[in-house]
Formats: C-alpha cells, structure tokens, sequence
C-alpha cells in the first residue's frame, strides 16, 4: 500500500469513527405550521456509547404538543405517561387541559449498526410562529448506557455547539385561517355514514363500521376499525387480519396497565363471545397496517380480509374518513 492510500484509508477510518460523535437524534419533519396535526418521526441514527444495542427510546413531549398517540412498533412494548398541560386547548371543539407527556417505547433491540425511527402523531398548539419546539429525548442501551438528548439552545445560541441537543421541530406560521377548523358541528362524513351501512355476514357473525382515518404526511402506519357482532350461542375468535395494500397487518390494543398506558400486539387475537358484541374503535382494540402500498386517503376503500376461529375468513371494506377525528365510532348499546 503506497502513502497516499495508507492516506486516504487512515482519513476513511477517522471519518467513520466520528460519525456516532456527531450524529444525534433528529426529526425527519424539521418544520410544521402552527395549529396543524402532524407525525413527528424522531431518527435514532446509532445506539449509546461503544456501539451498544438500544432498548429503550423515550420522548418528552413539549408544552404546545397535545393530544399525542404513538405509532406501535413491532417487539416494542409502548408506555404513554399522561399528566396536566400547562394550559388549556381547544382541539376540535373540545377544551383540553391533560393528555399524553411523555412516549416511552420498551424492551426492543436496536444495534448500533442500523437506524430506526419512532413516531408520534399529535397537534401543535398555541406556539408563536419562528419557535423552536424541542422533544427531550432519553436513549437506553440496557443496563450499560443512556444517553441523554435535552440540551436546548439559550436565545441566539447556535443548537450545533451543544454536545447533547435536544431534537427540534421548526414552527411556522399558517399558511390560511381555514388551515385547522372545528369538526365539531360539521355535516357527517359520507364515508363514516357509508361504513355503518355496510354489514357483512360470516357464520353467525355480523361485521359492520369498517372504517379507517387518513394517514397523515410523514406516517407509515395505517390503524383500522370494526363492529363484530355474534349472534350465535358459540364463543370465536378473531386470530388474524390482512389486506393487499399492507405488507403487513396486526390486532393490537391500547390499555391501562398500572396507571400507564400501554400498547400491546395481540398475538392471540380477539375473543368474540356468544352473543356479545365486540368494538375496535381508536384508543382501545384496533387494527395496526404496516408498509402500506399508498397512504390512506379520505374517500378511499381499503380491502380487509378477517379471520375468524370457527367461522373462517370474510372480507370488508373500510372506509377511509378525515385524518382529524372528525367521525369518531359510534357506541352501539
């Protein structure tokens, strides 16, 4: 090997080794308007100190965040802490003073040789145009590691002289006033009417309200929702859901565990007792869709096969509403 490679190779290696030195957490999205509903897709480019695997990620979310939902991740457990905001909001109508402060995403294996991303839906709220908005981040690499993303930058000072920054989200100011508006007195969605109309029949189960919520910029996961009725005087058993335009698709659940929320994949599905009705409706029982083909869209269908124990497959459509929530389900007595 002459000089000049044993140059370039010895420069390759100094170069390589720098780079965990200098890359930090970040967010894909670095801008977002104010009073908009986003998914903030925080980076977690390598693990903690001499190349360990992370186990665990968690997001404190700022003031001017509220009503956030995290996206599940396959072999991750999900604790969602909630707490008092500073402040009351109004979001969609409704008055809000508490919800999700921090996301923790547990018990997974990320190696230090692979990048991942951990994402976080929730709406910007009440923040001056020209903020800086920063998400404190704690990264857990076992039992060996943490390392700690919460230093904010003092007014005027340059965010890349700080040794741990805290990974940011660039406000900016509305593009119109008809940007973010009030769902609450809007006429019913045509797509939310069309799904309660909708029922399929499979054994002596009644599936109706197929429905799904746009997928918003930047998210790329799915969710989805259904009314399964049994009519019949024998338990079943939904064990699977699938759909073409997913790679792949899960049942899960989201529950208070000990005061703390968590999200859990149910490998075992879902019990659907005689003559019981069962609901998967956001916030508690719903469907998770992976690698989507195209996101969501207001007015789309997406094809859904379902599973069940004893009276096999059947397949529905969902009918996808706004991305807001306008259109929540209706509880059925």
């Amino acid at each position: 090997m002459n000089i000049r490679h044993i140059s370039l190779y010895t420069a390759l290696l100094t170069s390589a080794s720098a780079l965990p030195a200098l890359a930090h957490t970040s967010f894909v999205n670095t801008t977002a308007a104010q009073e908009s509903t986003i998914v903030a897709a925080l980076q977690v480019p390598h693990g903690c100190e001499s190349g360990l695997a992370t186990t665990e990620v968690h997001i404190k979310l700022p003031e001017g965040f509220i009503s956030a939902k995290p996206q599940p991740k396959a072999g991750w457990d999900i604790e969602v802490m909630q707490g008092d905001y500073q402040k009351s909001y109004m979001n969609h109508g409704t008055e809000v003073k508490s919800g999700p402060v921090e996301i923790r995403w547990k018990g997974g294996d990320l190696p230090d040789a692979y990048y991942d991303t951990f994402n976080v839906q929730g709406k910007i709220s009440g923040v001056d145009a020209d903020t800086n908005l920063p998400f404190k981040v704690t990264q857990v690499c076992g039992k060996q590691g943490t390392a700690r993303w919460d230093e904010i930058a003092a007014n005027g000072q340059d965010p890349h002289a700080l040794k741990n920054p805290a990974p940011t989200i660039h406000i900016v100011a509305q593009q119109s006033s008809g940007m973010e508006h009030d769902h609450s007195s809007a006429a019913p969605d045509h797509g939310a009417m069309e799904a309660m109309e909708d029922v399929v029949k499979v054994g002596d189960l009644e599936i109706s309200d197929a429905m799904s919520k746009a997928m918003l910029p930047g998210q790329p996961v799915g969710g989805g929702f259904v009314t399964i009725k049994n009519d019949g005087s024998v338990d079943d058993r939904l064990v699977s859901v699938a759909s073409p335009l997913a790679g792949r698709a899960e049942i899960h659940e989201m529950a208070m565990v000990n005061d703390v929320m968590k999200m859990r994949k149910l490998d075992a599905g879902i019990a659907i007792p005689a003559g019981k009705t069962v609901q998967l409706t956001p916030g508690g029982l719903h469907f998770m869709f992976f690698n989507v083909s195209k996101p969501f869209a207001e007015g789309d269908k997406v094809p859904v096969t379902l599973t069940f124990e004893k009276a096999g497959r059947v397949d529905v459509m969902m009918n996808v509403g706004s991305a807001r929530g306008g259109q929540e389900k209706h509880q059925h007595n």
